[in-house]
Protein backbone atom coordinates (compact mmCIF):
# COMPACT_ATOMS: atom_id res chain seq x y z
CA UNK A 1 0.00 0.00 0.00
CA UNK A 2 1.37 3.33 -0.78
CA UNK A 3 1.18 6.45 1.20
CA UNK A 4 1.89 9.91 0.36
CA UNK A 5 2.26 11.25 3.91
CA UNK A 6 2.88 14.93 3.60
CA UNK A 7 0.42 17.15 2.03
CA UNK A 8 -0.87 20.65 2.41
CA UNK A 9 -4.09 22.06 2.12
CA UNK A 10 -6.02 25.17 1.61
CA UNK A 11 -5.79 25.66 5.72
CA UNK A 12 -1.86 26.47 4.87
CA UNK A 13 -0.80 29.82 4.35
CA UNK A 14 0.93 28.87 0.89
CA UNK A 15 -1.89 25.99 -0.36
CA UNK A 16 -4.83 26.44 -2.56
CA UNK A 17 -5.54 22.45 -2.59
CA UNK A 18 -9.18 21.45 -1.32
CA UNK A 19 -9.45 18.15 0.47
CA UNK A 20 -11.50 17.18 -2.27
CA UNK A 21 -9.12 17.58 -4.57
CA UNK A 22 -6.84 15.90 -2.71
CA UNK A 23 -8.80 12.83 -2.02
CA UNK A 24 -9.06 13.19 -5.83
CA UNK A 25 -5.72 13.62 -7.47
CA UNK A 26 -4.39 10.87 -4.76
CA UNK A 27 -6.57 8.14 -5.64
CA UNK A 28 -6.14 8.97 -9.36
CA UNK A 29 -2.01 8.74 -8.41
CA UNK A 30 -2.61 5.16 -7.16
CA UNK A 31 -2.38 6.13 -3.23
CA UNK A 32 -4.36 4.25 -1.23
CA UNK A 33 -4.50 7.24 1.53
CA UNK A 34 -2.61 10.45 2.08
CA UNK A 35 -1.67 12.60 5.71
CA UNK A 36 -2.87 15.94 5.61
CA UNK A 37 -0.17 18.26 7.29
CA UNK A 38 -0.99 21.99 7.26
CA UNK A 39 1.58 24.29 9.07
CA UNK A 40 0.90 24.60 12.77
CA UNK A 41 -3.12 23.22 12.38
CA UNK A 42 -5.21 20.08 11.99
CA UNK A 43 -7.99 21.62 10.25
CA UNK A 44 -7.48 20.42 6.61
CA UNK A 45 -6.82 16.86 8.33
CA UNK A 46 -10.23 17.13 10.01
CA UNK A 47 -12.00 18.16 7.09
CA UNK A 48 -10.14 15.78 4.53
CA UNK A 49 -11.48 12.87 7.52
CA UNK A 50 -14.99 13.98 7.02
CA UNK A 51 -15.40 14.23 3.65
CA UNK A 52 -14.06 11.03 2.53
CA UNK A 53 -16.19 8.72 1.70
CA UNK A 54 -14.05 5.60 0.67
CA UNK A 55 -13.60 3.26 3.47
CA UNK A 56 -10.72 1.81 1.83
CA UNK A 57 -9.03 4.87 1.28
CA UNK A 58 -7.21 6.13 4.56
CA UNK A 59 -7.33 10.40 5.87
CA UNK A 60 -4.27 10.58 8.27
CA UNK A 61 -4.82 13.55 10.52
CA UNK A 62 -2.02 15.54 11.09
CA UNK A 63 -0.07 19.28 11.01
CA UNK A 64 3.69 20.44 10.58
CA UNK A 65 4.82 22.25 12.95
CA UNK A 66 7.88 24.90 13.08
CA UNK A 67 10.24 24.55 15.74
CA UNK A 68 13.59 25.85 16.71
CA UNK A 69 15.49 22.70 15.05
CA UNK A 70 12.88 23.17 11.71
CA UNK A 71 10.01 21.20 11.35
CA UNK A 72 8.45 18.44 12.77
CA UNK A 73 4.90 16.18 11.93
CA UNK A 74 2.26 14.97 13.91
CA UNK A 75 0.17 12.37 12.48
CA UNK A 76 -2.80 10.98 13.82
CA UNK A 77 -3.52 13.49 16.01
CA UNK A 78 -6.75 14.70 16.93
CA UNK A 79 -5.98 18.02 18.83
CA UNK A 80 -4.05 21.13 17.72
CA UNK A 81 -0.17 21.12 18.96
CA UNK A 82 0.22 24.11 21.22
CA UNK A 83 4.03 24.44 21.30
CA UNK A 84 6.64 25.37 19.16
CA UNK A 85 9.70 24.16 21.35
CA UNK A 86 10.90 20.93 19.37
CA UNK A 87 11.17 18.95 22.70
CA UNK A 88 7.44 19.99 23.88
CA UNK A 89 6.08 19.53 20.37
CA UNK A 90 7.25 15.80 20.35
CA UNK A 91 5.87 15.18 23.83
CA UNK A 92 2.43 17.07 22.73
CA UNK A 93 2.04 14.81 19.86
CA UNK A 94 3.01 11.40 21.33
CA UNK A 95 0.53 12.50 24.56
CA UNK A 96 -2.35 12.16 21.90
CA UNK A 97 -0.88 8.61 20.66
CA UNK A 98 0.35 10.29 17.41
CA UNK A 99 4.01 9.68 15.35
CA UNK A 100 6.56 12.54 15.34
CA UNK A 101 8.23 12.89 11.81
CA UNK A 102 11.52 15.06 11.37
CA UNK A 103 10.40 16.58 7.98
CA UNK A 104 13.04 17.47 5.59
CA UNK A 105 15.71 17.67 7.85
CA UNK A 106 19.36 19.42 7.61
CA UNK A 107 17.19 21.42 4.64
CA UNK A 108 18.78 24.91 6.60
CA UNK A 109 21.72 23.34 7.52
CA UNK A 110 20.16 22.52 11.25
CA UNK A 111 22.61 20.61 13.40
CA UNK A 112 20.30 18.16 15.77
CA UNK A 113 21.42 17.53 19.07
CA UNK A 114 21.61 13.28 19.59
CA UNK A 115 19.10 13.44 22.49
CA UNK A 116 16.40 15.37 19.74
CA UNK A 117 16.90 13.08 17.31
CA UNK A 118 16.59 9.91 19.43
CA UNK A 119 13.21 11.01 20.65
CA UNK A 120 11.14 11.35 17.27
CA UNK A 121 9.69 8.25 15.66
CA UNK A 122 10.55 8.53 12.43
CA UNK A 123 12.75 10.72 9.80
CA UNK A 124 11.15 12.05 6.37
CA UNK A 125 14.40 9.93 4.19
CA UNK A 126 12.19 11.54 1.01
CA UNK A 127 10.91 14.84 0.32
CA UNK A 128 10.03 15.63 -3.42
CA UNK A 129 10.71 19.01 -2.95
CA UNK A 130 14.33 18.46 -1.17
CA UNK A 131 17.04 18.07 -3.70
CA UNK A 132 18.78 14.66 -4.47
CA UNK A 133 22.04 15.46 -1.64
CA UNK A 134 19.37 16.31 1.17
CA UNK A 135 16.98 13.33 0.60
CA UNK A 136 20.62 11.37 0.37
CA UNK A 137 21.60 12.56 3.46
CA UNK A 138 17.83 12.51 5.57
CA UNK A 139 18.19 9.05 4.95
CA UNK A 140 21.40 8.23 5.90
CA UNK A 141 21.11 10.50 9.10
CA UNK A 142 17.92 8.08 10.17
CA UNK A 143 20.27 5.02 9.56
CA UNK A 144 23.19 6.16 11.75
CA UNK A 145 20.66 6.58 14.20
CA UNK A 146 18.47 3.40 13.64
CA UNK A 147 15.31 5.86 13.15
CA UNK A 148 12.84 4.42 10.67
CA UNK A 149 12.14 6.79 7.05
CA UNK A 150 8.70 7.84 5.97
CA UNK A 151 8.72 9.55 2.24
CA UNK A 152 6.24 13.29 1.33
CA UNK A 153 5.45 15.10 -1.50
CA UNK A 154 5.35 18.12 0.71
CA UNK A 155 2.61 18.80 -1.61
CA UNK A 156 1.42 22.23 -1.85
CA UNK A 157 -0.48 21.87 -5.56
CA UNK A 158 -2.67 19.56 -7.36
CA UNK A 159 0.51 18.32 -9.89
CA UNK A 160 3.09 17.26 -6.52
CA UNK A 161 0.66 15.14 -4.60
CA UNK A 162 2.03 11.29 -4.63
CA UNK A 163 5.13 12.84 -5.89
CA UNK A 164 6.84 11.06 -2.80
CA UNK A 165 5.53 7.93 -1.05
CA UNK A 166 5.62 5.35 1.79
CA UNK A 167 5.06 1.93 0.90
CA UNK A 168 3.43 -0.33 3.40
CA UNK A 169 2.77 -3.95 3.91
CA UNK A 170 -0.89 -3.84 5.81
CA UNK A 171 -2.07 -1.52 8.30
CA UNK A 172 -0.18 2.31 7.83
CA UNK A 173 -0.29 2.45 11.63
CA UNK A 174 1.00 -0.63 12.72
CA UNK A 175 3.69 -0.21 9.81
CA UNK A 176 4.89 2.97 10.67
CA UNK A 177 5.07 1.70 14.51
CA UNK A 178 7.30 -1.27 13.37
CA UNK A 179 9.54 0.42 11.58
CA UNK A 180 8.97 -1.62 8.46
CA UNK A 181 8.34 1.34 5.39
CA UNK A 182 9.43 1.44 2.01
CA UNK A 183 10.25 5.17 0.87
CA UNK A 184 9.80 5.89 -2.97
CA UNK A 185 9.62 9.13 -4.79
CA UNK A 186 10.68 11.76 -7.97
CA UNK A 187 11.88 14.56 -6.76
CA UNK A 188 10.08 18.13 -8.29
CA UNK A 189 11.67 20.88 -9.35
CA UNK A 190 12.90 22.44 -6.36
CA UNK A 191 12.98 26.61 -7.79
CA UNK A 192 9.66 25.81 -9.78
CA UNK A 193 7.54 24.53 -6.47
CA UNK A 194 9.08 26.67 -3.81
CA UNK A 195 8.16 29.80 -6.16
CA UNK A 196 4.61 28.63 -6.55
CA UNK A 197 4.55 28.51 -2.87
CA UNK A 198 5.94 32.07 -2.63
CA UNK A 199 2.96 33.31 -5.44
CA UNK A 200 0.37 31.64 -3.09
CA UNK A 201 1.41 32.51 -0.50
CA UNK A 202 1.51 36.47 -1.49
CA UNK A 203 -1.75 35.28 -3.35
CA UNK A 204 -3.39 34.55 0.06
CA UNK A 205 -1.88 37.08 2.04
CA UNK A 206 -3.04 39.96 -0.75
CA UNK A 207 -7.06 38.37 -0.31
CA UNK A 208 -7.02 38.75 3.41
CA UNK A 209 -6.62 42.71 2.97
Amino acid sequence: MKFDLHIHSKYSYDSFLSPENIIRIAKKNGLDGVAVTDHNTIKGGIETSKVNKDADFVVIIGSEIKTEYGDVIGLFLNEEIKSRTFAEVVDEIRDQGGFSVLAHPLRKGIIFPDDSLRSVDLIEGFNARSPEGLNKRAAELAKRHRIPVVAGSDAHTAFEVGAGRTVVDGEVRRALESGETVIEGEESSYYLVHGMSVCIEKVKAAMKR
